[in-house]
């Protein structure tokens, strides 16, 4: 498949879209992630000392006060996890507890409404799937251009390329 439109064909820049990003590309709210990496090592830290500022705690009671900052530190790593990976074959669509292989001919279309929390791709299937590696929460600016640069990816690999 080339690059360039058919004759006749406007280009996606004059059809008000930017070209596709080069492969492969990974979308990830950033942002979103520094923050709950930072928030998790914060509260491990700060646990942390307080056990060992407490005089009056057990050996147990220590390492339990540790133990739950370390068990928040994960809960907000797993909570940074999402991202979308687009390659040459597909996309994989990382989400907080699941991950998901596509080819480019199983999305038909890259939704971000005004009011939606992140990206929903329309899928060949009739189904919809919640891609959160793109999210418009923290950086409004930031995740329209990652979806417009994902959909330009879909409308030159996908099916609307081949049809």
């Amino acid at each position: 498949m080339s690059d360039t439109p058919a004759p006749g064909t406007p280009s996606p820049a004059a059809q008000g879209t930017p070209p596709p990003p080069a492969l492969p590309v990974t979308f990830r709210p950033s942002l979103v992630r520094i923050i709950l990496i930072t928030a998790g090592v914060a509260i491990l830290v700060l646990l942390t000392v307080i056990s060992f500022v407490l005089p009056q705690l057990s050996p147990g009671e220590r390492s339990s006060f540790i133990f739950t900052g370390a068990l928040c530190l994960a809960g907000l790593v797993l909570l940074g996890r999402p991202k979308i990976v687009a390659d040459d074959t597909g996309l994989t669509v990382v989400n907080v507890a699941s991950s998901r292989r596509l080819e480019w001919a199983q999305i038909l279309q890259v939704n971000l409404r005004p009011g939606d929390p992140w990206v929903f791709l329309d899928l060949s299937d009739g189904t919809s799937l919640a891609a959160m590696g793109i999210q418009p929460g923290v950086s409004r600016e930031r995740a329209i251009t990652d979806a417009r640069a994902l959909r330009a990816l879909v409308q030159t690999h996908g099916t609307a390329a081949r049809g």
